[in-house]
């Protein structure tokens, strides 16, 4: 069973802005799937079904991005799912608006919701896929950059990001598969 957790902030005045990647990419795969994410337990909302032939669940945290991995550890040990059953997706302003880059491991960077999965998880060794929002015009601004709502011209380029992160989790799911039938 995978976990597939989308990381965000849960109050409505979040949505529509940079720091609610993770979330837009779980709406996109619920919807494609037909996944009810609705089920409130664990600290968080989230669904199960089917994906790529895997049987997965979805998470959105509903505690703050500083707090995400306090939920994903309660699914964890609920489940008893192992790291290398996990996708976690969020946005990164180190990388280029609308690019998205997967990695199998490593550190949390300066990501607040990434320092508390990796303080919860105690490892670092769990699949990531990073939406880039790109940086703020001036760097002390990152706060109001990633709560910010999204200017019109940017929202396309964010909407694709969250397509291919949403394929790009779909993919995961299904090499691991096969590569477990190996």
């Amino acid at each position: 069973m995978y976990l597939i957790i989308g990381l965000g902030n849960p109050e409505e005045e979040y949505s529509n802005t940079r720091h609610n990647m993770g979330f837009d990419t779980i709406n996109k795969l619920a919807n494609q799937y037909g996944i009810e994410v609705t089920k409130k337990k664990f600290k968080g909302i989230y669904g199960t079904g089917i994906i790529e032939g895997q049987k997965v669940i979805l998470l959105k945290p509903q505690t703050y991005m500083n707090l995400s991995g306090d939920s994903i550890i309660e699914v964890m040990d609920y489940y008893n799912i192992e790291t290398q059953d996990l996708i976690i997706i969020y946005d990164d302003m180190d990388i280029e608006k609308g690019t998205i880059k997967i990695r199998k491991k490593g550190g949390p960077g300066s990501h607040n919701g990434m320092k508390s999965v990796v303080e919860n998880l105690q490892t670092e060794d769990f699949t990531r896929i990073r939406v880039g929002i790109g940086k703020p015009e001036h760097a002390n601004d990152a706060i109001n950059y990633v709560i910010g709502k999204l200017p019109k011209e940017e929202q396309e380029i964010l909407e694709l990001a969250t397509r291919k992160s949403s394929r790009s989790s779909a993919r995961n799911t299904k090499k691991r598969c096969r590569n477990s039938n190996e």
